[in-house]
């Protein structure tokens, strides 16, 4: 696209099917590697992956020729063939098909991308749970609790 000049970074959240705790700490780096390169492949730029045991925050800079929708179809559909190919797990591994997906300025990339590389702590004091829905209400978007991400308590 010539001429066209953009800076739209988005910090997408997505969890595994039936909130199973799958992804362990043995395969979560390389699984965050990989969605890296996927997103590159699709011609946007990964600026942070991370996640816990059972969900992804990806935060990307996002190519304007795709919309978010697809963008996240493409992820979510490469990474679960990806796991399923390396036999990480006994059974087929799936991911919700529900996702959230947020904007922010240039100025606030590092404080999300410190934030998504640290999941592990941030974790250890507060569910995935909380965390969704405090992101959620601070971007004022209003949800409906029938259509969040299943929630497993």
């Amino acid at each position: 696209m010539a001429n066209t000049y953009t800076q739209i970074s988005i910090h997408a959240i997505f969890a595994v099917k039936n909130r199973e705790n799958f992804i362990t700490k043995d395969w979560r780096y390389d699984l965050h590697s990989y969605i890296s390169g996927t997103i590159s492949n699709i011609g946007s730029k990964p600026l942070a992956v991370g996640g816990w045991k059972d969900h992804v925050h990806l935060f990307f800079g996002l190519n304007p020729t795709i919309a978010i929708s697809e963008f996240i179809k493409v992820i979510k559909s490469n990474s679960s063939k990806w796991i399923n190919e390396q036999g990480f797990l006994k059974g087929r591994f799936q991911w919700q098909e529900s996702y959230a997906a947020f904007s922010y300025s240039k100025s606030q990339r590092n404080s999300v991308i410190r934030y998504i590389m640290n999941q592990e702590q941030h974790h250890a004091t507060k569910t995935f749970k909380e965390e969704y829905i405090e992101t959620l209400k601070k971007f004022d978007v209003e949800y409906d609790d029938r259509y969040l991400i299943e929630f497993y308590d």
